[in-house]
């Protein structure tokens, strides 16, 4: 799915609205108070609806008769949408990402990555291996924390391209929010650890063709990148946490409103 445009007094409303979903702010089963919404937010009734509709899409929020919009249980959001991930990444700060987010991220590209390593080390083409080196270059070249990041991401963008297979290709969109909010975390930080080695070994392995040695290096590349975020954060929340606030009493029983209106 193509991730949501951000643009203009909508785009802004959308973002506000699935950030205290998110966060839990607007509990789950919480009924939304329209009026008070629209005046807090200084929008219009229409451009909230329509606001809430994007929500909607993404399994976040519904709407019924006689109940109005609430919030659906967390087991109805479609987590792995490029935005819901991306929106839960954007604290303010930029280091507020949710620690059990981030293992559980890191456990999805632990399953898809070496997997997909092995598809792109048997079926790459020169052009692959052309994206791939471009990104690996500019992995080494001097830069700020934004050119690393970007750079990485290139990288395994790159190589599941290489995989030809485009469901996996898709993957990017999952793969690419933890991913960047990790790099953003370790890059900033000083004496971080050279990303090029661990990134060559798995390039030096699909070009010779070698599925096993490619997915050796991909285990080792993840490894590094486990070890370089517990550094900065500590080991990552166990299962279960991280889910925001419990739920209280009742869904549909519960109204939302704003802390304040204009």
């Amino acid at each position: 799915m193509t991730p949501y445009a951000r643009r203009g007094v909508h785009g802004q409303t959308v973002e506000t609205l699935a950030r205290r979903v998110l966060s839990g702010e607007i509990a789950e089963g919480a009924t939304l108070d329209m009026a008070a919404l629209q005046s807090e937010l200084d929008v219009s009734l229409t451009a909230l609806r329509e606001s809430l509709k994007v929500l909607a899409a993404k399994g976040m929020v519904d709407a019924r008769q006689k109940r109005g919009t609430f919030v659906r249980p967390r087991s109805d959001w479609n987590l792995l949408d490029a935005d819901v991930l991306r929106w839960q990444f954007s604290e303010s700060d930029g280091t507020g990402a949710d620690p059990a987010l981030l293992r559980n991220l890191g456990e999805v590209r632990g399953i898809i990555e070496p997997a997909a390593v092995r598809l792109a080390a048997a079926r790459r083409t020169d052009a692959d291996l052309e994206a791939l080196e471009a990104a690996l270059t500019a992995m080494g070249q001097e830069g700020g924390a934004s050119d690393a990041v970007e750079a990485d991401l290139a990288f395994h963008r790159a190589l599941l391209a290489a995989t030809h297979n485009e469901l996996l290709e898709r993957m990017e969109m999952v793969i690419e929010s933890g991913l960047a909010q990790r790099d953003r975390l370790v890059h900033s930080a000083p004496h971080s650890e050279d990303p090029v080695p661990s990134h060559r070994a798995v390039l030096d392995a699909v070009r010779d063709r070698d599925p096993d040695g490619a997915e050796h290096a991909m285990r080792a590349l993840l490894d590094q990148a486990t070890r370089d975020l517990d550094k900065l954060s500590g080991p990552c929340a166990p299962p279960g946490a991280g889910r925001g606030p419990p739920r209280e009493g009742r869904p549909g029983h519960r109204r939302y409103a704003p802390a304040r209106a204009f």
